[in-house]
C-alpha cells in the first residue's frame, strides 16, 4: 500500500519519481517548475508552498497513484466481493443449525472450503459435496435413525440429510477404544482400530465384490456389494491403508455352502457361500462410512467416473480441544467449540487415539493371537 507519509517526504527531496514504487507504467517525470509568484503568498513558507502545489499537481494527473482513501475503499470493496463469494446461500442457510436433519456451521464451512480448494485444484469437478458430522447421534430419543451424512448439491440448490454409521472400535487388554450404539467417544487413524477419523477426503474409485447368497424374495440371489474407496490428506492420508470408504450398511454371515457349479462365484468344487443378509443401518460400522441401501444407490451414482469431496466432522485438534474444555469443566459452546450436546453428555469426553499411539498397541494385540485355522463352511441342508 502506498504511503501518504512517504509520498510527501519523497516529493520534498526529489522531483523526480521512483520507478519501482509507483509502477512500471511511470519511466521518469521531469522536474516540476511553476510560474506562481512565490512572494504574493507571504504567510505562507516557500517550500511548503512548493511542496503543496506539487502533491496537487501530481494527485490531478492521469496515471497518478491512488490516495489513501481510494485505496481504503477498494481494499474494502475486494474484501466486501470475497466474502460475498464465500457466503452460504439463503436456501443453504436454512439447513444450518443444530437441529435433527440440519448440518452444523462449522461442519458445513470446512465442507464448503474443501470442496472449493479441490475444485480450484481441478481435482474435482462434481457440482456436489459431502460432508459427515460423526459427533451426532445414530438414534434419536423418538427412536428414528440419526441422519448425520449431508449431500450438497449447491447449483440445484439441493441438500440431503441421511444415515451414516461409525467406527466401533475395539475392547483389548491394553486399551479400550470401543464406541457405544449411539453415540461415538474414540476416534483414530491407526490400521485395524475399526475407527472412523475425522478430517479430508477425496472420493477414489469403486470396487464391487462378491459376498454370497441370500434369499430374497423365495429365491436364492448373490449378494454383490460396490466399496467406494477414499483417498486422505494429513491425518487421514492412510485411508487407502486402512481400507477406509464408504459402502451399503450390510453383510452377508455366513450359514453354510451348497453345490452350485453354474454360478460365476463358485470355487473350484462347484460350493457356493449362503447366508443372512444383515442390516445394521442404525448400528456401527468398522471404521467406513456407511449408508442404507436405498441411500448407497443415489451417492454411489453420484460419483462414479466423477469423484468429490468429503470432510467428516471433528478432527483431531477439535477432540483434544473438546475434551480440554471438559477437564477444565469450562462450557464447550462458550468456548468457541462444537459437539453434539446430546452425545457429549452421553460419552462425557471424546478421545483421539493417534496411530504412533494405538498402532503398537494393535500389533501386539494381533501378535497374541492364536495362529487362524482354516475351516470349511457346512454343506447347505434342503
Amino acid at each position: 500500500m502506498y504511503k501518504c507519509e512517504w509520498k510527501v517526504v519523497h516529493i520534498a527531496s526529489s522531483t523526480r519519481l521512483n520507478p519501482h514504487v509507483w509502477g512500471s507504467k511511470v519511466t521518469s517525470w521531469a522536474a516540476l517548475s511553476f510560474s506562481t509568484n512565490l512572494q504574493e503568498v507571504p504567510l505562507l513558507p516557500i517550500k511548503s508552498l512548493v511542496l503543496t502545489i506539487a502533491v496537487m499537481l501530481i494527485a490531478s494527473m492521469p496515471g497518478s497513484p491512488p490516495s489513501l482513501a481510494e485505496e481504503q475503499s477498494t481494499e474494502q470493496s475486494t474484501e466486501q466481493s470475497t466474502e460475498q463469494s464465500t457466503e452460504i446461500p439463503a436456501w443453504l442457510q436454512a439447513h444450518v443449525g443444530k437441529g435433527a436433519g440440519q448440518i452444523a456451521p462449522v461442519v458445513l464451512k470446512r465442507a464448503r472450503a474443501l470442496y472449493r480448494r479441490k475444485v480450484k485444484d481441478g481435482v474435482v469437478k462434481n457440482p456436489c459435496y459431502f460432508s459427515m458430522d460423526a459427533t451426532r447421534p445414530s438414534t434419536l430419543r423418538n427412536g428414528k435413525v440419526g441422519r448425520r451424512f449431508y449431500v450438497v448439491c449447491e447449483a440445484d440448490k439441493s441438500f440431503r440429510a441421511v444415515f451414516s454409521g461409525y467406527g466401533n472400535g475395539r475392547k483389548l487388554r491394553r486399551a479400550n477404544f470401543s464406541n457405544g450404539r449411539r453415540c461415538a467417544r474414540n476416534f483414530s487413524n491407526a490400521e485395524g482400530s475399526k475407527l472412523t477419523t475425522g478430517g479430508t477426503y477425496v472420493t477414489a474409485e469403486e470396487r464391487t465384490s462378491f459376498k454370497g447368497y441370500y434369499r430374497h424374495r423365495g429365491k436364492r440371489k448373490p449378494l454383490l456389494r460396490t466399496f467406494l474407496l477414499f483417498d486422505g490428506e494429513g491425518d487421514t492420508a492412510n485411508a487407502r491403508d486402512r481400507a477406509i470408504g464408504g459402502h451399503p450398511a450390510i453383510f452377508l454371515r455366513w450359514r453354510c455352502r451348497y453345490k452350485n457349479p453354474k454360478s460365476a462365484y463358485a470355487d473350484k468344487k462347484g460350493f457356493v457361500p449362503y447366508g443372512r443378509l444383515v442390516n445394521y443401518t442404525g448400528g456401527r460400522s468398522n471404521g467406513c462410512t456407511t449408508w442404507s441401501p436405498s441411500e448407497s444407490k443415489q451417492i454411489l451414482a453420484m460419483v462414479k467416473d466423477n469423484p468429490t469431496t468429503l470432510y467428516i466432522y471433528p478432527e483431531a485438534g477439535d477432540i483434544d480441544a473438546v475434551a480440554g474444555a471438559v477437564k477444565a469443566k469450562k462450557s464447550v459452546s462458550k468456548a468457541g467449540l462444537y459437539w453434539n450436546s446430546a452425545c457429549l453428555g452421553a460419552i462425557r469426553s471424546p478421545k483421539f487415539w493417534p496411530k504412533e499411539t494405538l498402532q503398537p498397541i494393535i500389533n501386539e494385540w494381533r501378535q497374541s493371537l492364536p495362529k487362524a485355522q482354516y475351516r470349511e463352511l457346512p454343506i447347505c441342508k434342503g
